[in-house]
């Protein structure tokens, strides 16, 4: 399956960066930065990539994207162990983080009795990138507070070609690369897909940079989570995915603190009915 290719897909996708960062006019010249500051970065960035794209071959798109929306919550703890952070939340903030674990439980039961999709290794691999976003948004926090002069170009040029040979090794241990070139030989608009993604995530890894340079790693990992509804209206209108009365409570726990959220996946879902 063409879905469980992630380190190979990442390594294509991290190409089409470089091609798309140089257009935007960025050179090395411009870098502030030494090297050596976007080694830890690029590891937990491609790992990040790598696990998610690959978590596709075990669990279905709402399931990712549920376990991705409770990231603030490692995030937050790790924010206070970084150096050059050491951040600190207010007690309803950690709240509300629970709520989305909670949420997240709840939604997890309710796929593993519905979704054909849904395995255990899925849920490690999600459950590993997770643990590699807790770092991701952290160290690119401390780079901009390091270094107010870091630009996001910067910033995401440094980290995938840095991070490029870390995806070497997984994809030649697990034998991953030559299946993926061969399979991708065969079918070789998959090519056309991924520059198309590609060129989509560009644009919203230079905007998730942005809001982190100003609002910090934890706030736009809360301000990026209305995505989960959309992502739902997808799944039930395009996919019909099979939906499970736990969901609702699951997307209103999880979108506490966002209710708006919850009402348009509730309407979606109505008008999907008729």
């Amino acid at each position: 399956m063409f879905c469980s290719y992630g380190w190979y897909f990442t390594f294509v996708q991290g190409f089409v960066y470089l091609v798309l960062i140089y257009l935007q006019g960025f050179t090395i010249k411009q870098k502030v930065n030494p090297w050596k500051t976007y080694v830890k970065l690029s590891a937990v960035l491609m790992g990040s990539h790598g696990l998610t794209k690959g978590s596709l071959a075990y669990l279905n798109y709402p399931a990712q994207i549920m376990f991705k929306s409770t990231k603030v919550l490692p995030v937050m703890i790790m924010g206070a162990f970084i150096p050059g952070l050491r951040r600190k939340y207010p007690v309803h903030e950690y709240i509300s983080a629970v709520l989305l674990v909670v949420g997240l439980i709840l939604f997890t039961l309710a796929d593993a009795n519905t979704s054909p999709n849904f395995s255990v290794i899925g849920v490690l691999m999600i459950l590993g990138a997770l643990v590699m976003d807790s770092f991701l948004g952290n160290l690119q926090e401390a780079i901009f507070t390091m270094n107010p002069d870091t630009t996001q170009m910067e910033m995401l040029f440094c980290s995938t070609l840095i991070g490029l040979p870390f995806l070497l090794p997984p994809m030649i241990l697990t034998g991953e690369l030559f299946k993926a070139w061969n399979s991708c030989a065969e079918h070789p608009y998959v090519y056309g897909v991924l520059v198309f993604e590609a060129m989509a995530t560009f644009i919203g890894q230079v905007s998730v940079l942005s809001l982190i340079a100003i609002f910090g790693a934890a706030t736009t990992a809360m301000v990026i989570m209305p995505r989960l509804a959309l992502c739902f209206q997808r799944a039930i209108v395009l996919e019909r995915h099979l939906f499970h009365v736990v969901y609702f409570f699951a997307l209103a726990d999880n979108n506490s603190t966002k209710g708006c959220d919850f009402v348009v996946v509730v309407l979606n879902f109505y008008e999907a009915s008729y």
